[in-house]
């Protein structure tokens, strides 16, 4: 029976400097030429075309931490958005912690165009994000008031772990199951993302979907990860596999615990064994 290979991203699959290595790239190509491989990622489209360039993507794409599956050739096969006036009432409530968020959403579904929307009230993390990666990102759109967009598919928060745990708290407290929250440290920047999605967008949804839309049962699902937002995938994976970096939360719940990191190829050190 025809197995199904899902891995996260960064801090899993690419590699610290954010980039698929030779190695990794040559095994996902040999193993994808009889499995189906695939990844869950909290990246769009736009911002992984260039990792995965090259690579045989033969299934379905899991992005936006699962608000979003799509094909290799832009086909929307799922899309989870938030309600707009919801959004507008998230934005409300943050702004009594004094901290605004981004907006990812999709402005044209046909053609994937995404836009980024950014507040001109922001604090450093957020300013020093947009500085190093996005500055010349042509989906960036400055608001002086962050509003709700037509397809919101996340409401992201940086910050500091105690205060976005707040925000978290208070958010969850008011909206319930409307809505779905990850929080989760950020390596990269030395803090921690705050994401808002609708309550059927995270992975764990999305594998269950893509599974669906595949034919293919969970049972015969791998998933790979570091992460938190990458636990409830594991609690549903018929095998769950955590690189040797990822956090102690997750390697809890995973089936196998690599003794290679993210920057040892893990994932690709993995599927070599199994099938090379």
């Amino acid at each position: 029976m025809q197995q199904l290979y899902i891995t996260d991203l960064d801090h899993t699959f690419l590699d610290s400097n954010q980039r698929v290595t030779e190695f990794s790239k040559e095994i996902w190509n040999r193993v994808s030429q009889k499995n189906l491989l695939s990844v869950a990622t909290a990246r769009s489209f736009a911002k992984i075309e260039n990792f995965l360039d090259g690579m045989n993507l033969n299934s379905p794409l899991i992005l936006l931490d699962g608000a979003l599956i799509v094909t290799a050739q832009k086909e929307i096969i799922d899309i989870k958005p938030i309600d707009k006036s919801l959004v507008d009432e998230i934005i409300y409530e943050s702004k009594k912690f004094d901290i605004e968020p981004f907006l990812l959403a999709m402005e044209d579904r046909d053609s994937l165009r995404e836009i980024f929307a950014v507040p001109n009230h922001m604090n450093s993390y957020q300013s020093n994000l947009i500085d190093w990666k996005y500055s010349q990102d042509p989906r960036l759109r400055r608001e002086d008031s962050i509003r709700g967009l037509k397809d919101t598919l996340k409401v992201v928060y940086m910050g500091e772990k105690e205060e976005l745990s707040l925000l978290e708290n208070h958010l969850k407290g008011l909206f319930g199951n409307a809505i779905e929250s990850k929080l989760s440290p950020e390596h990269y920047m030395k803090c921690w993302f705050l994401t808002i999605l609708h309550p059927l967008g995270d992975k764990a949804h999305a594998i269950k979907i893509l599974c669906d839309y595949l034919n293919i049962s969970l049972e015969n699902t791998t998933v790979f990860g570091d992460n938190i937002n990458d636990i409830e995938m594991f609690k549903i994976a018929g095998t769950s596999v955590a690189v040797s970096n990822a956090l102690d939360e997750v390697k809890k719940e995973a089936n196998i615990v690599l003794p290679y990191s993210n920057d040892e190829d893990g994932v690709a050190r993995y599927l070599q064994k199994i099938f090379i």
